[in-house]
């Protein structure tokens, strides 16, 4: 009998994975967590029915929210990462020698272990010495934050349930207080090409926007994710991800990559048309 795990991506549409076995299953008190390991994709774990990483493709997004930040501040010592249970986040941010110190903030403890366990290739790094992880609400933590990192990375889930209130007006404010003059805010921007979710970028772009003076979107291709085409956002109160961003500086940390460049850095903002016609909406 053959086994295959299917998310729902619209109405009309579904992405199967042909799955060796289930690796874990188990409900925590915010949401339902599975962990499968499949034929092509190796492991991947999934929440409340949704995709979060595989094994094969995790590594384009996780090295997009870190590195293009880096290469445009490579002064960043602290930094706060919200959400990032599966610790892959917390890997890339680890290779930087001259990080001093990341606080990430999960809401869902059971994720982490579950993560550890199963999950190690993007789980290796969550004991390192200069991470302090804490298990609570994102959003109230960093109400209480004012001026004190020089990075946010907001690794999310889709915005409801759990990471609902990651994607309010409110929270990107307390993000802007939060962060240093030269501080920079990566989220995960959801996808334009299905119509279903144009409401949801739109929404994101927007409440950013009246937060921060530098708002831009850029892109990856992440072949797990609905459609493939995935947008991340990119805000910061001073710095500008093309003219601030600084290749030469980066590679001085000779970190390899698998996917980031600094060529794709700057082709990663000429964003299609079609994504562009819905961002100039807002």
């Amino acid at each position: 009998m053959e086994l295959w795990f299917t998310e729902h991506h619209t109405d009309d549409v579904d992405f199967s994975i042909k799955i060796k076995k289930q690796l874990y299953t188990g409900k925590s008190y915010y949401q339902q967590i599975d962990v499968f390991d499949s034929y092509e994709f190796g492991r991947f774990l999934v929440l409340d029915g949704y995709l979060m990483c595989t094994e094969k493709d995790e590594f384009i997004y996780h090295e997009m929210v870190t590195h293009v930040p880096m290469a445009v501040n490579p002064d960043i010592k602290k930094v706060l990462v919200i959400g990032a249970g599966d610790g892959g986040t917390i890997r890339e941010l680890c290779r930087y020698d001259s990080i001093e110190h990341i606080d990430m903030v999960e809401i869902d403890e059971q994720v982490v272990r579950v993560c550890k366990e199963f999950m190690p290739q993007t789980a290796c790094k969550l004991d390192d010495p200069r991470v302090t992880i804490y298990y609570e609400d994102g959003l109230k933590f960093v109400r209480r934050k004012d001026n004190e990192y020089d990075l946010i990375i907001v690794d999310s889930t889709d915005p409801f349930g759990p990471g609902e209130g990651l994607f309010t007006k409110d929270f990107y404010g307390n993000c802007f207080s939060a962060l240093t003059d030269n501080g920079i805010l990566i989220n995960q921007h959801e996808s334009t090409y299905y119509a279903s979710y144009v409401d949801m970028v739109k929404r994101t772009h927007r409440r950013i926007g009246s937060c921060f003076p530098v708002a831009f979107v850029y892109q990856a291709h992440i072949p797990t994710y609905p459609s493939g085409h995935w947008l991340f956002g990119f805000a910061s109160k001073n710095l500008h991800p093309i003219y601030d961003h600084k290749p030469k500086e980066w590679a001085k940390f000779g970190i390899e990559t698998k996917y980031y460049n600094s060529d794709l850095h700057k082709g990663g903002f000429a964003i299609p048309n079609y994504v562009k016609d819905v961002l100039s909406e807002e």
